[in-house]
């Protein structure tokens, strides 16, 4: 999420009631998640573990749980509870943007009982069947179908494990579909946490697929029915996903690469490559094991 106007770090720090190390003349231009912050955005880390991580991206400003050496250049954040202070950002900030009333081209056509929310933009030719619910900031361009009850933009799927219990992180991205998709019915895409969840020109999607919030989905990509398709995975254009593959947050699926049904994907698989298995590998790979199995099993007592 971008902020309409650059705010003075010194700013942001009021507003949270925390202590500024580093580049105390710092402007800060957006908050973002770690795996999209740009220079100029906020990004936040609460474990030892993620430090580096976060010290080395993009972000000009880390809002941290201690203090540590402060990356020239960068500015820190000292806060006792840095996934409160991001969420209390975002509300902050996500307040400050017009609303505005939902755009449709003309010749799109738009069911019965359909829901559009706000700074939606709906293009040209576009079907969108009954009972289909499009959440704010989601662009839809020319050309797209949407089936019965789908949901496009609800909430990420994003929780802070306290003592108290689990915590929602706040969501105010949106999700950006290309010209010529088609959705089935009964899917669900949720919208970027701070960025936006991104489906490519012509991609084809059965239904009953999830898709999590800031997946980067590419041009031309068949996605079967029944398909789980965590946070922040990213498909190349051309690939294949059959019927009922799960796949982990993070994973970097390759251009024309083809996930057998039932696979479990939970590391990255090249360009062009064919995988199967939970956890899934090569198929020729798996094949064997599968043979192997059934030849123990033969000679079992």
């Amino acid at each position: 999420m971008k902020f309409k106007d650059a705010q003075a770090i010194q700013t942001i720090a009021a507003l949270l009631h925390c202590k500024v190390m580093g580049n105390t003349a710092q402007l800060v231009t957006g908050i973002n998640e770690i795996h999209m912050v740009e220079s100029g955005d906020v990004v936040f880390v609460d474990h030892p573990k993620y430090y580096q991580k976060a010290l080395e991206s993009a972000a000009s400003v880390v809002i941290i749980d201690q203090e540590v050496a402060c990356p020239e250049g960068k500015s820190l954040l000292i806060h006792s509870n840095p996934f409160d202070a991001f969420n209390f950002l975002v509300k902050t900030f996500h307040a400050e943007f017009e609303r505005n009333e939902p755009v449709v081209h003309d010749s799109a056509f738009i069911a019965p009982n359909v829901f559009l929310g706000k700074n939606v933009h709906i293009g040209e030719n576009c079907v969108l069947h009954a009972g289909v619910y499009i959440a704010e900031n989601t662009t839809i361009e020319a050309n797209v179908i949407i089936g019965p009850n789908s949901v496009i933009g609800y909430d990420a799927f994003y929780y802070k494990k306290k003592e108290t219990g689990l915590e929602r992180m706040i969501s105010c991205g949106g999700v950006h579909i290309e010209s010529n998709v088609e959705i089935g019915a009964l899917c669900t895409i949720d919208r970027g946490v701070t960025g936006t969840t991104h489906v490519g020109m012509g991609t084809k999607i059965d239904n009953q697929v999830h898709i999590g919030h800031d997946a980067q989905i590419g041009r031309n990509v068949l996605i079967a029915a029944a398909c789980g398709i965590s946070g922040c995975v990213e498909i190349g254009d051309n690939a294949t996903i059959w019927g009922q593959v799960g796949m982990a947050s993070g994973v970097k699926i390759g251009q024309h690469a083809t996930i057998l049904g039932q696979s479990g994907v939970t590391k990255n698989v090249p360009d062009e490559a064919e995988f199967f298995g939970t956890p899934a590998g090569p198929v020729k790979h798996k094949f064997k094991e599968l043979a192997f199995l059934r030849n123990q099993a033969k000679i079992a007592p």
